[in-house]
């Protein structure tokens, strides 16, 4: 494809992105189902060229923007408290999907090696980052539900790839000892950490020197690629590198970056995360074609294989469903012993926690790396694609449906500070420093319109702490009244330089101040 058709073909997916994205907002689909069927239907339009997407191009270029998405995000207090149960899903949870499906390959296919089976269970068996926060995005979940299922996605990749490469070695060596792998996989996991460490280290050292805040911005927004690259050169776990690079940007980056920094790098990420996550749905919907025309077409499917990927297909479902609930009953069980720190979570979050299993970018790519002599290679892509379209459209699709019918409880106790606790005590802290500096050392009041724009705050705040939602129903007129004002003040600003009054560098900079002044009014006022 020469480079301007490619340039074009990029641009006409963005178009399509939009509107298969607005699609299903007004059709109320989780967006990941349109963009996957919508890639899907159109990768068969005649006349349309065929796209091939490169496995590690796919594996590098998505992967660790989403994977930092993710983890910078992520609530770390709750990650670490809930870290057991996290592990539990992405270790626990994978390696026994990628066991049964294994067993239920080999039992419908005797003649596929055993590590060949097990390389299309661990291909299949690790649900996705990817998938998890395009279908989850508007779903209002409990805190420990949305933190197992957070963490979840960040780690079991780093378990499903492992466990792959394991598997295709034995298949092409036929050796296999289960004592290596265990040290191998403990030293890969391990190894992720360490490496992630050091490249966020490495990141809050620049980010505290470097004063140019465009170069800030942009090594904070490379720090996913270098952090996964970093770790796949050493031969450990990019993906564990990557995550936890995020969770220490996550954490560090309220004392490092300035305003300024966040709102711009913020913005600028948003958006690349956003077009990446949609082309992702784009992209495996397209691969479908050439899936299908590497093993001869539809027709060329031979009726075992249609057999085998209805069973992987329903084997991954039952598998995690029965891993989470039995893990649901040893909880019990401890409970019941008397074990303080074992908190079932009951049926309601177990049920929700089952269901949201959705497979992406990392169940695509992978089966796309295998070697041309592998064993079963053309099934194993097609089973992919098949939990893949199944697993997003038909869970992705209920899973909402499915939290309101089933209405799942927050059992984790409360923090002890609400959020108008948590503003009482910053304006608090606000006031005492101006009570301190409005007077000078003699005495004399020199700030007195500041001092008494905050005691009103503070008054204000006092109320909000008592009844919170009285104070801000009598506050929203308020607010109401100066966006109003605002606006009229843009229309102004607009008028004058439309009549050729003012510069343009004038109206750029009387636009920011506007904008920072009707973004606090908008917060404030609750939006």
């Amino acid at each position: 494809m020469h480079g301007v058709e490619a340039f074009e073909l990029v641009l006409g997916l963005l178009a399509l992105v939009v509107g298969l994205h607005w699609l299903a907002l007004k059709l109320h689909w989780p967006p990941a189902t349109a963009l996957l069927v919508g890639g899907g239907a159109l990768a068969f339009v005649p006349g349309l060229p065929s796209i091939s997407l490169d496995p590690e191009l796919a594996l590098v270029l998505f992967l660790p923007p989403l994977l930092m998405d993710g983890a910078y995000y992520t609530a770390l207090g709750r990650f670490r408290r809930h870290l057991p149960g996290i592990l539990s899903l992405a270790v626990g949870a994978v390696v026994f999907t990628t066991l049964v499906v294994g067993m239920v390959v080999h039992w419908i296919i005797p003649e596929l090696p055993w590590a060949a089976c097990f390389a299309l269970g661990a291909i299949v068996s690790p649900p996705d980052a990817v998938s998890a926060r395009a279908v989850l995005k508007g779903v209002h979940l409990p805190r420990r539900l949305e933190a197992l299922l957070e963490g979840e996605s960040l780690l079991n990749d780093a378990t499903g790839l492992i466990l792959f490469r394991f598997a295709v070695a034995a298949t092409l060596s036929g050796v296999f000892h289960t004592g290596e792998a265990l040290q191998s996989f403990a030293v890969v996991a391990i190894g992720g950490v360490i490496v992630g460490a050091a490249v966020a280290a490495g990141w809050i050292f620049l980010a505290r020197h470097i004063r140019d805040q465009m170069l800030v911005m942009l090594i904070t927004i490379l720090l996913c690629w270098a952090a996964y690259l970093a770790g796949e050169a050493v031969h450990v776990s990019g993906v564990i590198a990557t995550v936890t690079a995020g969770l220490a940007m996550g954490w560090y980056q309220h004392e490092i970056l300035p305003a300024s920094v966040r709102l711009r790098a913020n913005s600028a990420w948003q958006i690349m995360v956003f077009v990446l996550e949609a082309l992702v749905f784009i992209l495996i919907g397209f691969s479908l074609r050439g899936a299908i025309e590497r093993v001869g077409g539809i027709e060329a499917v031979p009726t075992a294989w249609v057999h085998v990927v209805v069973a992987v297909v329903v084997t991954v479902t039952v598998a995690r469903f029965v891993w989470i609930f039995a893990s649901e009953a040893i909880l019990e069980l401890a409970r019941k012993a008397g074990i303080a720190r074992a908190r079932p979570l009951g049926w309601r979050q177990a049920t929700v926690l089952g269901w949201a299993g959705m497979r992406g970018v990392v169940t695509l790519a992978v089966p796309l790396t295998l070697p041309a002599d592998m064993p079963g290679r053309d099934l194993m892509l097609i089973a992919a694609f098949a939990v893949i379209f199944v697993t997003v459209v038909a869970q992705g699709s209920s899973l909402g449906a499915l939290i309101r019918k089933v209405r799942p409880v927050d059992t984790d106790p409360p923090a002890k500070m609400a959020l108008p606790a948590a503003e009482g005590a910053m304006a608090r802290a606000r006031m005492a420093v101006i009570e301190e500096l409005a007077y000078a050392p003699d005495g004399t009041l020199i700030h007195p319109q500041m001092l008494e724009e905050h005691r009103k705050r503070m008054r204000f705040m006092e109320r909000y702490e008592e009844d919170a939602g009285t104070a801000m129903d009598n506050l929203r007129p308020h607010f109401d009244v100066l966006l109003k004002a605002i606006a009229a003040g843009r229309a102004e600003l607009i008028r004058i330089h439309r009549a050729g009054l003012i510069e343009d560098e004038v109206l750029h900079e009387l636009e920011r101040d506007l904008d920072i002044e009707e973004m606090a009014m908008v917060f404030q006022r609750g939006d």
